[in-house]
């Protein structure tokens, strides 16, 4: 058995987040969504994976070459024309070859039970995982006829059933090539599930209930999301350093060569990777990740955050329900606003469309290499773009676009 991970696309609803890093790279508890993908599909028997890559494919690539442990077991293909997820497939099963059963994942999803790749792999039928949500109008609906699969229908209107697409299968190659000749969708691709609904028409495709945390990982704040159903598996381990007194309650996890410095709150569910340096006096409270090789100063406050790679945040600052990525500095004061006045739900801006977030709680995503003066307040639901300056003092309403310097004022050089 084989495995096919799709992990093309652009992921433009994620931005700034995107800007530099493909989707499929994006941490949950420090390791790339990717991997979470890989090691379980191997663990479930899978002989060999096909990554299909495309937008800011050396990432990946780089990434799966400094990984040793997957003992060449992990291959990519180029999509090179974004065309579909269908249209990714079908180049993944030509790589294969012919009568080849194979597991297929989207990336961009991450579960709480990863056993699920194990349950797929021995089902006898074709198969496609199906879970329950509340709002099935935003996924492809699954239409059943007994335990298998009739039809679905993407993001209707008014959905006759709670029961979506997981965007997990189970298919053989036979079949997916000899369904290639589906029509274009309206927006030019091939979409994986016409090929589905294809092969469904002509032979059983079997419908696994998953019932577990699931979620497709597609805008800012699904990263929040996703490392809090990550977090629920957590057991404490300190790998690090704890110079004492430092109090630390709940589950927390503590990489190796990381140091946390007197004086220090942490509440768990935490997850702290790679030689990180936290404190001292520094409070980190519950569902909040923080990625290798990052600073959180004194008196620095953390609340349900994640923060990439080589954050700083040395001193006297508040990051509150917010995405930051990689190499971002916040300075001295630096407040990053969670609550509105009113209360209501955070909206932000996706695509040039206001969304509700349905989060009461949220504050700022910070694209990677953006840095912020001292004394910057940022309001809730507020995107600052990758590569961009806010200068001291400065107080953010609206979204910031990346390589940018905001306000956009001469800076006084007293060289």
């Amino acid at each position: 058995m084989k495995g096919i991970i799709l992990a093309a696309g652009e992921g433009t609803r994620l931005r700034p987040i995107t800007e530099t890093r493909p989707k499929a790279m994006i941490p949950v508890l420090c390791k790339p969504l990717l991997e979470w993908h890989i090691g379980s599909m191997l663990n479930a028997g899978v002989e060999e994976v096909v990554v299909v890559v495309g937008y800011l494919k050396e990432h990946i690539i780089n990434f799966l070459e400094t990984r040793g442990y997957f003992n060449g077991r992990v291959k990519t293909i180029d999509q090179k024309e974004l065309r579909g997820s269908g249209d990714a497939i079908l180049k993944a099963s030509e790589y294969i070859g012919l009568d080849e059963d194979v597991l297929i994942a989207y990336s961009d999803l991450f579960l709480e039970d990863w056993s699920i790749y194990e349950k797929l792999a021995r089902e006898n039928h074709s198969a496609i995982v199906g879970v329950n949500v509340n709002v099935p109008r935003n996924y492809g609906v699954l239409y059943l006829n007994g335990p298998y699969l009739s039809k679905i229908i993407e993001k209707p209107e008014k959905p006759e059933f709670n029961v979506v697409n997981a965007g997990i299968y189970k298919l053989n190659t036979k079949d997916i090539l000899e369904n290639r000749d589906v029509p274009l969708s309206p927006r030019g691709e091939i979409e994986a599930t016409d090929i589905v609904n294809r092969i469904a028409s002509k032979k059983p495709v079997k419908v696994l209930m998953y019932d577990k945390g699931w979620l497709d990982v597609g805008k800012p704040w699904h990263v929040i999301e996703a490392n809090k159903i990550a977090l629920l598996n957590i057991d404490t381990v300190i790998k690090g350093k704890i110079i004492e007194p430092v109090h630390i309650t709940g589950k927390v996890y503590i990489d190796e060569e990381s140091t946390i410095h007197p004086f220090t709150v942490i509440e768990g569910p935490v997850y702290v990777g790679k030689r990180v340096d936290i404190g001292p006096n520094s409070y980190i409270r519950p569902w909040s990740v923080i990625c290798d090789y990052s600073k959180i100063g004194f008196t620095v406050e953390v609340k349900e955050s994640v923060l990439f790679e080589n954050v700083h945040a040395h001193h006297l600052s508040y990051i509150g329900d917010s995405v930051i990525c990689e190499n971002v500095n916040l300075g001295a004061g630096t407040v990053l606003a969670n609550l509105r006045h009113d209360g209501k739900p955070v909206k932000i801006m996706i695509k040039g469309v206001l969304e509700d977030t349905g989060r009461r709680k949220l504050g700022a995503i910070i694209g990677a290499n953006s840095k912020t003066g001292v004394n910057v307040s940022v309001n809730p639901g507020v995107k600052i773009g990758s590569n961009s300056w806010i200068l001291p003092g400065t107080v953010l309403y609206r979204d910031v676009p990346s390589n940018t310097i905001y306000p956009p004022k001469p800076i006084i050089s007293y060289e």
